[in-house]
C-alpha cells in the first residue's frame, strides 16, 4: 500500500507533468496497474477487522424478553442473561436496548385523531430563561393551552410553576376562551401528576379537587410519549419559541404578558393553520365549551408571616410593612402576579403592587409615620423643631445641653414655648444666649432673665456718708456680671 506522499506524487506527475502510466511506474518502481488504481481512487479503504460483540449471541434472547415485556429495564434483562452465560457489562446492553427501542419507535404507526369542538384542551409548560429586574434575576416560564379542534391558543408567562400559579393560569385561560373543555391533557407535569406507575397515573388530591370544581376530566400522557399531545408541543410551546420570542425586549412580567396577548390577538389566533386550512379564531366554537362555575375559589399564593418589631414581615425575598399594632402577630399574605395583600383573619389590612426585585422594603414611610404620630416623643420632636425654627441655631445647642441635664425635657420645652408666647421669640432668644453663656440650663433661668429685662430696677441715689471726705471718693466702675453668673448657678447641681 502506498503512503499519502507517494499517492500525491503519482497525481502530480500524471496530471501536471503529463507523464504516462508507464513512465510513472518505471520512476517509482511500481506496477503500472497499481499506478492506475491510485489515479482512479486515491484514498484506499483500510481493511476493518471483524469484531464480534459479547452481546451478539444473545440478541435473540433479548428479543424474546422484550416481546414478553417491552418496558423491561436493562437491569432486569441483565439478570436474565447472566443465567444464560452472558459475561459482558450493563453499558453494552443499554446501548443495544436503546438502539432496538429507537428502531421500533421509528417503525411504529399511529392513527391520527382530530378532536371534536370543545372536547380537549392540551396544556404544557415551557422555560424561557429569566427576566432581569435591576440585577435581580427571575426565571421565566410560559403556560400554554391549546383547544385541539381549532388550535386556538392561550399563553401566560409567570415567574413560578407552583400549584397556585398553575391553577390561576387555568382559570385565566378558561375566562379568556369563555369556557372549559371536557378533557384536559397533560404531559408528565409535577404540578398535576403525583406519581406514574406504568400506564397508571395518580393525580395530586388538590388538583383533582380543582378538576371537580370546574367539571373537567384530567388525562395524563404516558411517560416519554410526547406525540400524545402533539398539538400543544407543535402549535403551543414550539410555535411560541419560533414566532413570538425572537427579537423582543421586555421590561418586566407585565410587559411580557401584554406583548403575548397582543401576539395572540394579531398573529397566533388569526393565522391560516397549515393543517386545518382555517383561522383558529374562526374555527373556534366557544358555545361547545362547558360553562365556568358561578363562584371561583381563591387560588392566590398564600403564606403566613410573622410581623417583627420594625413593622416588617418577609414574603418572597422582600419586606412589607403593616400597622404597629400587629407587631408579634402572624398575618396571612396572599399574592398573584400583580399584587400582594396582607390579611388579619378575613380582614384586609393593606395591598401592595407585586415587586419582583429582591431585598426591597415596601410601605415603611406610611406606617412608620403613623407610628411616630402615636408616640409622644414624635410630638416632642416636632415641637423642638418649631422652637428651633423660631429661636435660631443657638436654641438648638441650648436644648441639646438641656437634654443632658436632670431636667424633664418635655416640661422644659412646654415652658419655653409659653415664654415665647408671652415675651416673643426675639426676647427669648436673647435670654437663651445669656443663660448659655452662664451655663444655666432651665426654663426658670430664662424666665428670670426675661422678668428682669421687662421690669428693670430704678436707679438708687448714692449713699451719703457722715465723713464728707469719703463722699468725695470716686471708686472704679465694677462689672457685676460675674456675680450675676454666680447667682444663676443651680446650687444643687453645684453641690453635686
Amino acid at each position: 500500500m502506498l503512503n499519502d506522499e507517494q499517492i500525491n506524487q503519482i497525481h502530480h506527475l500524471h496530471w501536471h507533468q503529463k507523464w504516462s502510466l508507464r513512465q510513472i511506474a518505471r520512476h517509482l518502481n511500481r506496477n503500472r496497474r497499481t499506478v492506475a488504481k491510485y489515479l482512479i481512487q486515491p484514498a484506499q479503504p483500510r481493511p476493518q477487522p471483524q469484531r464480534t460483540s459479547k452481546l451478539e449471541p444473545f440478541h435473540a434472547a433479548i428479543g424474546e424478553l422484550l416481546e414478553q415485556d417491552p418496558g423491561a429495564s436493562a437491569v432486569v434483562i441483565l439478570q436474565r442473561l447472566r443465567g444464560r452465560g452472558f459475561e459482558g457489562g450493563i453499558a453494552i446492553l443499554k446501548d443495544y436496548l436503546h438502539q432496538v427501542r429507537t428502531e421500533a419507535a421509528a417503525r411504529r404507526a399511529y392513527v391520527r385523531v382530530e378532536s371534536q369542538p370543545g372536547d380537549r384542551f392540551e396544556i404544557d409548560w415551557g422555560h424561557f430563561g429569566a427576566l432581569d429586574y435591576a440585577g435581580d434575576q427571575r426565571k421565566l416560564y410560559a403556560f400554554s393551552l391549546v383547544e385541539c379542534h381549532s388550535r386556538m391558543m392561550y399563553v401566560e408567562f409567570t415567574h413560578s410553576q407552583c400549584f397556585e400559579t398553575f391553577v390561576r393560569c387555568h382559570v385565566h385561560a378558561f375566562q379568556a376562551l369563555g369556557g372549559i373543555a371536557r378533557h384536559l391533557v397533560y404531559d408528565n407535569l409535577a404540578t398535576a401528576g403525583a406519581e406514574h406507575e406504568g400506564n397508571l397515573v395518580r393525580f395530586h388530591p388538590r388538583f383533582l379537587a380543582f378538576a371537580r370544581e370546574f367539571g373537567f376530566l384530567p388525562r395524563a400522557c404516558h411517560v416519554a410519549s410526547p406525540w400524545e399531545k402533539g398539538k400543544v408541543e407543535r402549535a403551543g410551546i414550539g410555535y411560541l419559541r419560533q414566532n413570538f420570542w425572537p427579537l423582543r425586549a421586555f421590561t418586566g412580567l407585565a410587559d411580557v404578558n401584554r406583548q403575548a396577548r397582543q401576539w395572540l390577538d394579531e398573529v397566533a389566533n388569526q393565522r391560516l393553520h397549515r393543517e386545518t386550512r382555517e383561522r383558529p379564531d374562526q374555527r373556534f366554537l366557544p358555545e361547545s365549551l362547558l360553562p365556568l362555575p358561578a363562584l371561583l375559589s381563591d387560588y392566590r399564593d398564600t403564606a403566613d408571616a410573622l410581623v417583627h418589631k420594625d413593622l416588617r414581615l418577609q414574603f418572597d425575598s422582600n419586606r412589607y410593612c403593616v400597622p404597629a399594632r400587629y407587631v408579634g402577630c402572624r398575618l396571612t399574605v396572599k399574592a398573584d402576579s400583580q399584587s400582594v395583600t396582607i390579611y388579619d383573619q378575613p380582614r384586609e389590612l393593606v395591598t401592595y403592587p407585586r415587586c419582583w426585585r429582591r431585598g426591597q422594603t415596601l410601605g415603611a414611610e406610611r406606617f412608620e409615620k403613623e407610628l411616630l404620630d402615636q408616640r409622644p416623643a414624635a410630638h416632642l420632636s416636632r415641637t423642638q423643631q418649631r422652637l428651633v425654627a423660631q429661636l435660631g441655631a443657638g436654641a438648638a445647642e441650648y436644648l441639646r445641653s438641656l437634654a443632658q441635664s436632670d431636667r424633664a425635657l418635655p416640661r422644659q420645652i412646654a415652658e419655653l414655648n409659653e415664654l415665647v408666647r408671652n415675651y416673643g421669640p426675639e426676647a427669648v432668644a436673647e435670654a437663651i444666649d445669656k443663660a448659655a453663656a452662664a451655663r444655666a440650663f432651665g426654663a426658670d433661668y430664662i424666665a428670670n432673665i426675661l422678668r428682669q429685662q421687662s421690669s428693670p430696677r430704678a436707679v438708687e441715689p448714692p449713699v451719703r456718708l457722715k465723713d464728707a471726705r469719703l463722699n468725695q471718693l470716686a471708686p472704679e466702675q465694677l462689672s457685676l456680671l460675674e456675680y450675676d453668673a454666680y447667682l444663676l448657678i443651680d446650687p444643687e447641681k453645684e453641690a453635686s
